[in-house]
């Protein structure tokens, strides 16, 4: 449950505030996210840094981390940054490039970063890496379906 936050009858809430309240509100009901071992580094209105640490589960017959895996990382940071302003959101579509391997043990991160929201329409990148490598590029377009993700 999100706490409420304080605010002055007809104030709006600090967006970093309200990004922050959205991203703990959306884990934890994202049983998906609580599944891969999601973790929030950072969010912001229009942006948000997750991590995932790449388990044995989750690698393939190539002994690296399946794609589906990467993708969920960074559509899951491409969801918290687009949602960050408490308004629910999904994806219309999205595209990733897989640059290089992930290997067990590694902590992939993902930045998603708002590159122009236009009415009930935005862009997304999602860069996935680790300390030493870009791992997958991902866009994402999002819209806006109404409504808010959590009571504030």
């Amino acid at each position: 449950m999100v706490d409420k936050l304080l605010l002055a009858p007809g104030s709006a809430p600090d967006p970093l505030v309200l990004a922050q309240a959205v991203a703990r509100g959306m884990l934890d009901k994202d049983r998906a996210a609580q599944g891969l071992g999601v973790q929030i580094l950072d969010v912001q209105a229009g942006g948000a840094v997750l991590s995932m640490r790449v388990r044995a589960d989750m690698t393939n017959g190539h002994q690296t981390c399946h794609g589906g895996y990467i993708f969920a990382l960074a559509d899951t940071a491409f969801a918290y940054a687009c949602n960050s302003y408490n308004i629910k959101t999904v994806a219309a579509a999205c595209t990733v490039d897989f640059l290089a391997p992930a290997l067990e043990g590694e902590v992939l991160i993902a930045e998603a970063r708002e590159q122009t929201l236009s009415g009930r329409t935005g862009i997304y990148d999602v860069r996935v890496h680790t300390n030493e490598k870009t791992i997958a590029l991902f866009r994402g377009k999002s819209h806006r379906i109404g409504g808010h993700v959590v009571d504030i």
